[in-house]
């Protein structure tokens, strides 16, 4: 029977076809920028006093009467006086000038002293990273009850070196030992290699280095893809040619390559080399439906959760679904986004959603590789963010984000719709934004 038949495929031909586009970077569309010039607050523009009557339009060119103080008035001119047009302040008093705008006379509320505080900068003046400093500094006189510090919730993130350092290092020795297990076997892995993405590698993680991605890649030559449903993001993969000997040929299902079979056997030998991981107590966790992960649960001495994914590296051109993507043409600039797309792409069993459940002979593009070179070299300028160069806010923000999903979780962790959001979605929004 053809995996991509089937009821489900025909009734919901489009369930894959729209999330899908934002998970995989380089999707169709093109992203807009923000507004960096904030609007002229109301306050801010000149106005009438009140109880002050309006100004005529041709009021500029009359002169004001003069004050009590600069000019007695003379009883010999009375009579005078009156024949000429009256000011537009009136009797009420002198009108006040087109370019000040002032609650009084300096006579009613008295001169301001020295000691008065300057008004603070708006957002507009606020340069670099001065955007996250709080309220009390865009003139307010303080933070609402229970609002937080940016910087304060920042600190409270950063990693101890030593901590990651010594979670790294037990990682490290698991994902290692696998590694090599798996190019000594006689087996359809033995050309795996190690690619590093995730978070960890992102310099993004936050809390604590608890949780691990790593990628084991496999080059896979010569394939063509049939996307899924317009999905931009699921494919079916099949050989050009399938050669006698294939080591991949035990997964094919009418000439495509089963992700699933695929994973199922890739779970299954890691699940028998872990037993021979010396002086680390590490268990293979139950498998998720839908996930693309192999989950490893390192227990001792902390405990550690590492996702192992198995990805396809071709080194073709990218899919034509990812021509409108990338971009960063305004931002980092067409060299750079002309290397990127240079670079190999990936493909991992991430099975599409379909109905109520999910078509398991599919993967889901990925660019994380992509992703993590674009965070490491974010800035227009090329020393953005290093040893010696000007510090952003983009990984800040990146982080902060990446709180609040966390909080929100934590505070309404009854409510099923926050379980569909992970850092992923965080990631894909904010990338979104950065062009």
């Amino acid at each position: 029977m053809d995996p991509r038949r089937g009821p489900a495929a025909r009734t919901a031909p489009k369930a894959g076809a729209a999330a899908p586009k934002a998970s995989a970077q380089g999707g169709r569309g093109a992203l807009t920028e923000p507004d960096v010039c904030p609007a002229v607050p109301a306050a801010a523009r000149p106005r009438a006093q009140s109880g002050e009557p309006a100004r005529a339009p041709g009021s500029l060119r009359k002169k004001s009467a003069p004050g009590p103080r600069e000019r007695p008035p003379r009883r010999a001119q009375s009579a005078r006086a009156g024949q000429e047009p009256s000011s537009a302040a009136g009797p009420a008093g002198p009108a006040e000038g087109p370019a000040l705008s002032r609650a009084g006379s300096r006579r009613e509320r008295g001169a301001r002293s020295a000691e008065t505080a300057r008004p603070q900068p708006g957002p507009a003046e606020l340069g670099g990273v001065g955007a996250l400093v709080p309220a009390p500094s865009l003139g307010r006189r303080g933070a609402p009850p229970g609002a937080w510090e940016p910087r304060a919730v920042l600190e409270k993130l950063r990693l101890s070196r030593q901590e990651v350092s010594a979670a790294a290092e037990v990682v490290n020795r698991v994902v290692d030992h696998l590694l090599q297990r798996l190019q000594r076997r006689e087996s359809e892995f033995r050309g795996v290699a190690l690619l590093h993405t995730g978070s960890y590698y992102e310099r993004v993680k936050i809390s604590a280095p608890n949780e691990f991605d790593v990628m084991f890649k496999l080059e896979v030559p010569r394939i063509e893809l049939e996307e899924y449903c317009n999905s931009g993001a699921h494919y079916f993969v099949k050989f050009k040619r399938n050669p006698k000997g294939n080591p991949l040929s035990q997964f094919l299902e009418e000439e495509i390559l089963s992700a699933s079979k695929m994973l199922s056997k890739f779970r299954k030998i890691i699940k028998e080399e872990i037993k021979h991981v010396e002086d680390t107590d590490v268990i293979v966790e139950r498998k998720r439906r839908g996930s693309p992960a192999v989950t490893l649960l390192i227990r001792k001495p902390k405990e550690i959760s590492v996702d192992i994914i198995l990805a396809l590296e071709s080194k073709s051109s990218w899919p034509a679904s990812t021509k409108e993507g990338l971009p960063i043409n305004n931002w980092l600039g067409t060299k750079v986004k002309n290397s990127l797309r240079r670079q190999p792409f990936y493909l991992v069993p991430k099975h599409a959603k379909e109905g109520n459940g999910f078509q398991e002979e599919t993967w889901r593009l990925s660019f994380s590789h992509i992703e993590k070179d674009i965070l490491k070299n974010h800035g227009q300028s090329k020393t953005c963010c290093e040893t010696h160069g000007v510090k952003c806010c983009r990984k800040d923000c990146l982080k902060l984000m990446k709180y609040l999903l966390e909080q929100l979780k934590k505070k309404f962790g009854n409510r099923k719709e926050l379980d569909k959001f992970c850092s992923y979605h965080v990631k894909t929004a904010f990338f979104h934004r950065l062009h």
